[in-house]
């Protein structure tokens, strides 16, 4: 065979000798991936999804899209777009004192209004008009469906723009948690999630991304969320576990982040420990997280220990392989102190082998002990996929190996999977 680096070969020549390369080395490592599979006595599935095509580019691996293919629009500007020095700021331009700012930023981050019926202690005249200019319409309730005995609610979303996306509300003991949005649709094409299916359409923005919040608070002060149980209840635990990929979005979900936690008026006065951000391993978007001195959990959707197999599922995997991954999220736990969760869907014959629990209790020990804790989570059923999650008994032995060799790890529970609601399966669809 021609050398790559012989002089006679042109660019696209050379380049089209490296992809050739490359997919005899992936057919290689799948070959070694299903005879360890044979060996223990189950076959390895090869990843391939029914009713849907995905998206491939000219190399011949998933594309994938970190920014919109075209240009976009953002909402207005919204109140909880800015900081509390830049509301006083805006409204002095708009001819009104500066202290309408934290009046404004109470009614909508502890009141969760933006009715300017509700608004008494502002000047009735202009009152409406200054409503309409520091709060315009961000996120219309599309639909609401609900499990649980009413304790799980998923929210259909229309934006500005007529994008449609989703959140869910979870009632549980002693805590309330709302798994967010943050892009419209994702880009990261991983074959086996409803929401990769669609491709993206343009980041959320801040204020978009706080709305949710804002809006089930609401929902839960009118009792909702299968009644309240005190006056003071609300969203306590936010998960980034819904629509997009939250890191793929930085700089306005990290803003997001900043005015969860920010003390109110400025922000809903969060405990960071409760705010939960994922990604399928964006480094260098990981390592900016680290320094970013907030304390939030942070959570690597993993999903499979070996590249042969993640190069398949999670498609940014081909930028960003499984030890890259792994380095940035230790690095963030010997940053932050923060205790680091991987999560890992389990497939039928796909990662559930118990080979591949060792392979991640290898990869997870050799970086030190007390730092990682695993959530594995029976993969939930989407339309135009093969797959389904593991039988119970393989579940249980997956999970077993790893506590065997001391990797702490606890199965997820699943909530809103009636509903479509749960991991994997937000889609946006207005006709579910």
């Amino acid at each position: 065979m021609t050398s790559i680096d012989s002089t006679p070969l042109s660019a696209e020549e050379r380049k089209a000798l490296r992809n050739e390369q490359a997919a005899a080395q992936r057919a290689q490592q799948l070959r070694i991936s299903k005879s360890r599979a044979e060996a223990e006595g189950r076959a390895q599935v090869v990843p391939t999804a029914e009713g849907w095509k995905q998206e491939m580019g000219a190399d011949g691996r998933p594309e994938l899209q970190f920014s919109t293919k075209r240009r976009v629009s953002q909402p207005p500007t919204h109140l909880a777009d800015l900081s509390l020095a830049e509301r006083q700021t805006k409204l002095k331009e708009l001819g009104l004192p500066g202290f309408r700012a934290k009046q404004l930023s109470v009614h909508y981050f502890q009141h969760y209004t933006t009715d300017p019926e509700k608004m008494s202690d502002l000047p009735k005249n202009g009152r409406e008009e200054l409503a309409e200019a520091m709060f315009p319409k961000l996120l219309t309730e599309v639909k609401r469906l609900e499990t649980d005995d009413g304790k799980t609610i998923k929210f259909l979303w229309r934006l500005f723009d007529g994008s449609l996306v989703e959140s869910v509300l979870m009632r549980y003991p002693g805590r309330i948690t709302l798994c967010i949005s943050s892009q419209c649709g994702c880009g990261m094409n991983c074959p086996f999630c409803a929401t990769g299916q669609a491709g993206l359409t343009r980041n959320m923005s801040t204020a978009e991304i706080l709305d949710q919040i804002v809006q089930a608070n609401r929902v839960i002060a009118e009792g909702g969320l299968g009644g309240r149980q005190h006056p003071d209840e609300r969203v306590g635990n936010i998960v980034f576990m819904g629509m997009g990929e939250p890191l793929a979005n930085y700089k306005r979900v990290m803003n997001a982040v900043h005015r969860m936690v920010a003390e109110a008026p400025e922000g809903l006065g969060m405990a960071a420990r409760g705010i939960t951000v994922s990604t399928v391993g964006l480094v260098p978007a990981i390592r900016k997280l680290a320094d970013e001195n907030v304390q939030v959990t942070f959570a690597l959707s993993l999903h499979a220990p070996d590249d042969e197999l993640r190069d398949e599922l999670i498609p940014v995997n081909s930028r960003w392989k499984v030890d890259e991954a792994l380095d940035a999220a230790y690095d963030y736990y010997v940053k932050t102190g923060r205790r680091v969760s991987i999560e890992y869907a389990l497939i039928k014959d796909m990662n559930d082998h118990e080979w591949r629990a060792e392979m991640l209790a290898k990869k997870l020990n050799a970086r030190g002990r007390g730092w990682v804790h695993v959530n594995p989570i029976p993969l939930n059923p989407v339309p135009g996929s093969i797959w389904t999650r593991s039988e119970p008994d393989i579940t249980s032995k997956f999970v077993r190996r790893l506590d065997e060799l001391g990797v702490p790890t606890t199965l997820r529970d699943t909530r809103g999977k009636e509903i479509d609601g749960a991991c994997g399966q937000l889609a946006a669809d207005g006709d579910k």
